[in-house]
């Protein structure tokens, strides 16, 4: 009888840049998602505070160390259980930046030239008729390999995050498709994961809610600025009695982030009767306030209390390089930066990387996830049927990694048959597998 192997916890990772105060923009489009993906069964959490990346937009020392402040309290006021997850600051990491460097090194610069920041500083600067790359640091066109460096040292499986920045988790899939094409299986393709009606919050003007656009309600205001701030939220000129169209108006976006769907429902009918906006801003103030006041007077006993913090943050960058350091060691070794005596044993540079049989994951045009495993000479002895995500590939192929040919009856609804590929073949090349990880 064959043993059903556990299935691995998802992972899930997100972090927000240390250059503001958190808003109900990040709230709800991170914070509140990804604490409650930390209590869910199977789920193993990552939170860090963007600190690295805050350099990239903001020269003011001051400024990122109280919003390194702010964002923790603000994470472990809405619920973050430190215990339970990986809690910490990127620069608290040093293995981080150092993968950012492999990274960097299988990266084309084209993929990078694509990135929205980027273009859109270039586009910003050519329509004033200046050099393209004006007020351009390397920073901020690196920005994307640091981002994949965060969300691949930990193996994440999905990052919650706004729609506008889906094209960084595209580009860290990119960026681990490419080194384990050129080095072995060593990354997880991650995934992004939305929370549709809440993905982008806009602000007080109607845009999306950003610290560049000064349109933010602070999460944690106190609740007369919050109700001030919510009355200043823009609206049309329509007046009480006048039906209003719920789509567009950003009043009714933010209430329907916090509400339920009857809560929401109730209130789209009260646009089509004619509520004054005044009365639905009160509705907003209301609704907004029963689910951050509890939250507030956590976030005042934490923000008193630095050192609390502190000491909460460096136990999590513990916990964070247990994995970090053996991980960035496996990757090292991966790409020839051995000790001499270690290569006398393994030959050396692309031999290496061609002296055992090899698993490649790739996305076929269906979207479904598949892998193959081939020889050294590059024949294919194995190939997988789609399998709905590449966590699930993925997982399918650490087994026969770590399990050799023990593993096949697990995954074997999932293969194909090959005729001409023998199973003696089959099980000598994974067993050569796993004889090499051992």
């Amino acid at each position: 009888m064959t043993t059903k192997p556990t299935a691995a916890p998802t992972r899930f990772l997100t972090g927000i840049t240390t250059t503001g105060t958190p808003h109900l923009g990040n709230y709800v489009g991170s914070i509140r998602p990804s604490v409650a993906a930390s209590t869910g069964v199977g789920a193993e959490s990552f939170y860090f505070l963007a600190d690295y990346h805050a350099l990239i937009k903001c020269d003011e020392p001051a400024r990122i160390q109280r919003s390194t402040l702010e964002i923790a309290a603000s994470w472990l006021a809405a619920g973050l259980d430190p215990d339970r997850v990986t809690f910490y600051r990127q620069s608290d990491v040093p293995e981080i930046p150092e993968l950012t460097w492999l990274l960097t090194c299988v990266t084309a610069k084209g993929v990078l030239n694509r990135a929205h920041a980027y273009k859109a500083s270039v586009d910003k600067n050519t329509a004033a008729g200046s050099d393209p790359d004006a007020d351009v640091s390397a920073g901020l066109f690196m920005y994307p390999v640091l981002m994949g460096a965060d969300i691949l040292m930990f193996k994440a499986h999905q990052v919650p995050v706004g729609r506008d920045q889906i094209q960084h988790i595209e580009m860290a899939r990119d960026m681990a498709q490419r080194f384990n094409h050129l080095y072995g299986e060593h990354f997880v393709l991650p995934q992004a994961l939305i929370e549709e009606s809440v993905a982008l919050l806009p602000g007080t003007d109607g845009r999306k809610m950003s610290k560049s656009y000064d349109n933010t309600i602070p999460l944690f205001s106190p609740r007369d600025q919050l109700k001030k701030l919510i009355n200043g939220i823009v609206t049309d000129s329509r007046a009480p009695g006048e039906s209003k169209e719920a789509e567009g108006s950003a009043l009714f976006q933010i209430y329907q982030a916090f509400a339920s769907e009857d809560e929401t429902a109730a209130l789209r009918r009260a646009y089509v009767d004619g509520i004054a906006w005044g009365e639905a801003k009160q509705l907003l103030f209301e609704r907004i306030d029963r689910e951050v006041a509890p939250m507030r007077e956590r976030y005042q006993s934490l923000i008193s209390n630095p050192a609390k913090i502190e000491a909460i943050l460096q136990t999590g960058a513990e916990k964070a390089r247990q994995l970090a350091t053996p991980f960035m060691r496996e990757l090292r070794h991966a790409v020839g930066l051995r000790g001499l005596g270690v290569t006398a044993a393994t030959s050396i540079g692309k031999a290496a990387k061609v002296a055992l049989p090899s698993f490649k994951q790739y996305r076929e045009a269906d979207g479904k996830f598949h892998f193959k495993l081939v020889d050294v000479q590059g024949r294919m002895l194995l190939q997988s049927r789609g399998f709905d995500s590449p966590k699930d590939a993925a997982q399918a192929i650490a087994l026969l990694q770590t399990q050799g040919a023990a593993a096949l009856p697990s995954v074997e609804a999932k293969l194909a048959t090959l005729e001409d590929v023998g199973s003696e073949e089959i099980h000598t090349a994974l067993q050569a597998l796993v004889a090499s990880r051992a």
